[in-house]
């Protein structure tokens, strides 16, 4: 028997835990909420909804608030405005309808608008704030500041809170700031210096709300839980490729002003998709509840992915745009945007876990449906030898097999989490996640429903509501450092840079844009699958833009022009070579391509290196158009050139390699070594009657091409293929094809580019056949096919 007096001892105790319990909640302290930009669409749609959300979820719990909505808007109108947003707040639908009533009324209570803008507003604010915690004996916890405002407001609010409204010692205060943080590096630096200056890293938290969407939360924490069966397949041994998808139905209009400045990519990609690649990518924090290892985590990611060029991008245009545009900010007729609406963007990491796996970023508004998603399709390894019809969903290898993090929207409507049967059964947190049965009938991602184990949120919660959650209990891991931030504006900003005057492809919008915007990759390299029609040059009397056009093809001195921006036009001539290289090699067993040196093949060489992997270069003999006299090893050299930009990334055979004989007996171009004779010897015995299939050539300001010159008429015409030949320009000396060689070839290409072309490009079009003044125009093949390519500041200036 226990003495009598245990079990008062015993209640005492009970009681003074509960008191103490009690007394704890209530010196949890006082909270003052404030949502700058009250009356703006972001508040009025999302933001109160989230605050109301964030007084349901503490009510009770050892809290008090106060909510300030804040705006320019003079006192009355905005008195009225908010009450008419909180009027229609809606509690979760489990709530019981009474409960709903009385808590709705307390948070109506709770919130007040007022006019902020100069610092005495803010001076008055935090006053106030004061004597109501004195008024009602509380102690002040902190303060949340909610930036729901341009970005070009954030220093002079920034700087009143920090002169006169910050709360006092032994109090938090934490700063919300939305998008857009900056347009490129320099500007995001100079956005988070300025704010740096008057808070503190811990004290800001920048919102990208796809963090805060259920599905897109859940990565860290399923890649946690389901460690052991994912350990050894998420890496680039297993993982076939990642797609990260934000699609839209909806257009630009009425927000065109924010798209012309911002587009697709900063809109869309460099902050949202680029969040979630960091989840998909990073490593695993042994804590992920640790939001200090998780940041650190993320930055490693940024760190190894790998710089996008050019060809790293497809970009596109929904037809109407341009003329939303014209319509929206009083442009001219004239007017044509190049602001891409559409974009898809081929990422890779370079590092041992995902070296080589290709993580796929697409948005774009005018599609043909909304949905988000992120896809991780693991590589099908198997082979059975059962008949399809006999293979069990859960257990055949030779089913797809991915893991889908659905965002929202689209086929299934809602959040979710879906893994193959044939992966895993995975594990997610019971009390926030639900298994689901899958719809009869439903398809998704080639498959039906019941092929995976679909789990959906047990309470669905909207983004902005998760988000001020977390701020409110200082979770981190869900928001934007300036570290971070400023890695990504670095691995985003030289592509947005490069593409700046990139024409985008055009689409009609919805399900009429069929597979016009279908992409594909190989290598580092994004093309659109469908080509795009080339349009004609409008005739005489009209000024085309060339921000009109994708292509032009038209007609210069008689021969076909194409004319495009300069990537599009390397990419374009480097799709003829190897069609070109490829005809020939079905037709006569080996290709006979012929070379010009000079800066301008050089982007042309990298795209062929890069970029065509089914060239047929084991057929292929390469041959120099000229030469300077100098070493081959010297950076001079027209070969050490092709060396350099080429010859090093492919595979040709060595004896299909055929540099001109420029260094003889330690001397360079000496006549009496009969180099000229040697190549033409060579060529003689190789090529087919010495028709090349394809020639490249360049124009000079002067009209040269190859290495003949105006001022030095060898090669021009003669019985001689090979000749030397004195040029205006350093090194004076050098070795040329000469024009009836040249124009013996089936093809040839001549590429011009650069505004510096565009005077002898205008003067050599109203040229006859004048090769002793301009040797370009004696280019005209006797049997083959001549065409000129030339970017739009060589064709249009």
């Amino acid at each position: 028997m226990k003495p009598p007096g245990c079990w008062k001892m015993f209640t005492v105790a009970v009681c003074m835990a509960f008191l103490a319990c009690l007394q704890a909640q209530e010196l949890q302290g006082h909270v003052s909420i404030i949502l700058l930009g009250a009356t703006g669409d972001l508040a009025k749609k999302y933001l109160w909804q989230g605050l109301f959300q964030l007084y349901l979820d503490e009510v009770g719990k050892g809290y008090s608030f106060s909510f300030h909505g804040a705006a320019l808007t003079s006192t009355k109108q905005g008195q009225e405005l908010i009450a008419k947003v909180l009027e229609s707040l809606s509690c979760p639908e489990d709530m019981e309808p009474g409960r709903c009533a009385e808590l709705k009324g307390q948070f109506q209570r709770l919130s007040q608008y007022r006019h902020l803008k100069t610092n005495e507003d803010y001076m008055a604010l935090s006053k106030d704030i004061e004597a109501q915690l004195q008024h009602e004996g509380l102690r002040e916890a902190g303060r949340i500041f909610y930036f729901s405002v341009p970005p070009f407001a954030y220093a002079d609010i920034a700087r009143s809170i920090n002169s006169s409204c910050r709360p006092g010692p032994g109090a938090w205060l934490r700063v919300v700031l939305e998008k857009p943080f900056g347009h490129d590096y320099v500007s995001a630096q100079q956005l988070a210096t300025e704010l740096g200056s008057f808070f503190q890293e811990e004290e800001m938290y920048r919102v990208d709300h796809y963090l805060g969407k259920q599905a897109v939360a859940q990565i860290l924490p399923f890649r946690d839980q389901n460690r052991k069966a994912l350990d050894g397949l998420w890496n680039r041994h297993h993982v076939e490729r990642v797609e990260i998808i934000m699609k839209e139905t909806v257009d630009a209009e009425g927000r065109t002003s924010f798209y012309e400045e911002y587009g697709v990519i900063r809109d869309v990609l460099q902050n949202h998709l680029t969040e979630v690649l960091t989840l998909v990518a990073m490593e695993l924090p042994y804590n992920i509840s640790s939001s200090k290892a998780v940041l650190q985590h993320k930055l490693q990611a940024f760190q190894a992915l790998r710089g996008l060029q050019k060809g790293s991008a497809v970009l596109g245009q929904y037809q109407a745009y341009s003329r939303q545009v014209r319509r929206e900010q009083q442009k001219p007729d004239s007017f044509y945007s190049l602001t891409p609406t559409f974009a898809g963007i081929l990422v890779h990491v370079d590092n041992l876990r995902w070296e080589g796996v290709p993580f796929i970023l697409m948005s774009g508004k005018a599609l043909d449906e909304r949905v988000g998603y992120i896809r991780i399709l693991f590589r099908n390894q198997a082979y059975c030898a059962q008949n399809e019809k006999r293979w069990v969903v859960d257990q055949s290898q030779c089913l797809p097999r991915q893991i889908i993090f659905y965002i929202g929207h689209g086929e299934l409507g809602s959040p979710a989490v879906l893994v193959s049967r044939n992966l895993f059964r995975p594990s997610l947190p019971s009390k926030s996640w639900k298994e689901v049965e899958g719809r009869p009938g439903l398809h998704l991602f080639g498959r039906p429903i019941s092929d995976y184990y679909v789990y959906s949120p047990v309470r669905e919660q909207d983004a902005y509501s998760v988000l001020i959650s977390h701020i409110f209990h200082g979770r981190k891991d869900s928001f934007i450092t300036t570290e971070n931030l400023l890695a990504s504006w670095v691995f985003w900003t030289p592509l947005l840079d490069s593409l700046a005057h990139e024409v985008p492809r055009l689409y009609p919008g919805g399900a009429e844009n069929g597979f016009l915007l279908d992409f594909e990759f190989s290598g580092a390299q994004l093309r659109f699958c469908q080509q795009q029609l080339e349009q004609l040059v409008p005739g005489p009397g009209s000024a085309p833009m060339p921000s009109n056009f994708q292509v032009l093809t038209a007609k210069y001195r008689e021969s076909p022009l194409i004319s495009a921006w300069p990537e599009e036009l390397i990419s374009k001539l480097a799709d003829d070579i190897e069609a070109t290289a490829v005809r020939a090699v079905r037709r006569f067993g080996e290709f006979h391509l012929a070379l010009s040196g000079g800066s301008s093949p050089v982007p042309l060489l990298e795209q062929l290196a890069t970029g065509h992997f089914g060239f047929p270069w084991a057929q292929t003999h390469l041959w120099l158009v000229d030469e300077r006299c100098v070493p081959l090893w010297d950076p001079e050299s027209n070969f050490q050139g092709l060396q350099a930009h080429l010859l090093r990334y492919i595979r040709v055979p060595y004896y299909n390699i055929h540099p001109m004989p420029v260094h003889l007996h330690q001397r360079l171009c000496a006549e009496e070594d009969q180099g000229a004779q040697m190549y033409a010897s060579e060529i003689s015995a190789l090529v087919t009657n010495s028709s090349f299939d394809l020639v490249l050539l360049g124009m000079g300001t002067d009209g040269h091409t190859a290495s003949l010159f105006p001022q030095s008429p060898a090669g021009l015409d003669g019985t001689q293929p090979v000749v030397l030949t004195r040029s205006p320009y350093k090194p004076h000396q050098r070795m040329s094809l000469s024009l009836p060689l040249i124009n013996r070839a089936r093809k040839v290409a001549v590429l011009v580019m650069g505004r510096v072309k565009r005077e002898i490009t205008m003067l050599v079009s109203r040229a006859g056949h004048e090769p002793k003044k301009w040797p370009i125009s004696g280019v005209l093949p006797s049997s083959g096919q001549l065409v000129w390519y030339m970017d739009y500041e060589a064709f249009l200036g």
